[in-house]
């Protein structure tokens, strides 16, 4: 067994249960409808659902318990992209590949998109009925918004390592922590011991995932990356090659995910996977 059958499948799982949430497009307001599930359904990798699903799997929980989690942090993604991509955030025309949600429809419908698909997100987690589950979504879009603000705040000003850091850790990591969390929830009386290794494991891929972003933000193609390549110095943004520069950047990278998998020691092997998905991170070309 491998990664990328996994993926597969779980990507295909996650997108079943989307859409059975999602309102379908012949239900009013049609056109909100629409756009909602193009903003879902435009070729993501499902990379934080993927998270949810190993790590519920490496603590032998029931992938039909690992659903509603999985639909959860992927609408709350969805919802962060779209708002991401507005003109008074990143102003973004392309998002993989395709016109981002403001471009394909207007900027009033995206916004009310990201309005959506976050409530949607709290409303299919209310299901569980996990008190846990609940907290650790709202923390972690919580987390994410205060890294918004933070990358607003730091555009076009000096950030130092530290600075950085924390910026990351509150907008990528947090949606990627809540994710493995999330799926740690799932089991039942889950430990604290097991929660803190696998919520550092997280911190670590997290982290790495963004500075493998900010290497390809550079090193890729616009039409590898499937958004403007070069986006990050165009609007004048601090990133880890900027910063660090590339050899640095790559190699704090390598260093964080060794550090992720070593708090993995204690897992058997059922979770190789969540060890895969970490060396997967910073060998990803988009």
């Amino acid at each position: 067994m491998s990664l990328k059958p996994l993926t597969i499948t779980y990507q295909q799982r996650v997108e079943n249960a989307l859409d059975k949430w999602l309102p379908a497009t012949n239900i009013n307001p049609v056109n909100l409808h629409k756009a909602m599930r193009y903003a879902v359904y435009n070729g993501g990798k499902r990379i934080r659902p993927i998270l949810v699903y190993l790590t519920g799997t490496a603590l032998n929980v029931q992938l039909d318990k690992l659903d509603i989690p999985a639909c959860a942090i992927e609408l709350i993604h969805a919802y962060s992209l779209v708002h991401d991509d507005l003109p008074a955030m990143d102003d973004d025309d392309l998002r993989r590949g395709k016109p981002t949600c403001h471009k394909k429809f207007d900027e009033a419908t995206a916004i009310l998109v990201g309005d959506a698909l976050q409530t949607l997100a709290f409303y299919t987690l209310s299901h569980t009925k996990n008190i846990a589950m609940f907290e650790t979504l709202a923390s972690g879009s919580l987390g994410m918004v205060i890294g918004q603000a933070i990358d607003i705040d730091a555009t076009g000003q000096s950030l130092d390592i530290t600075q950085l850091k924390n910026l990351h850790n509150n907008k990528t990591g947090a949606i990627i922590r809540a994710s493995v969390k999330l799926g740690a929830l799932s089991c039942e009386n889950v430990d604290k011991i097991i929660l803190d290794k696998l919520d550092n494991y997280a911190k670590c891929i997290g982290l790495a995932f963004q500075i493998q972003d900010d290497i390809l933000d550079v090193e890729a193609t616009t039409e590898i990356l499937g958004k403007a390549q070069g986006s990050d110095i165009a609007n004048n943004k601090v990133t880890y090659p900027s910063l660090l520069g590339m050899e640095a950047s790559k190699q704090m990278a390598k260093d964080l995910i060794i550090e992720a998998i070593d708090n993995l020691t204690d897992f058997g092997k059922q979770a190789d996977p969540l060890r895969w998905m970490a060396g997967y991170i910073i060998t990803r070309h988009y």
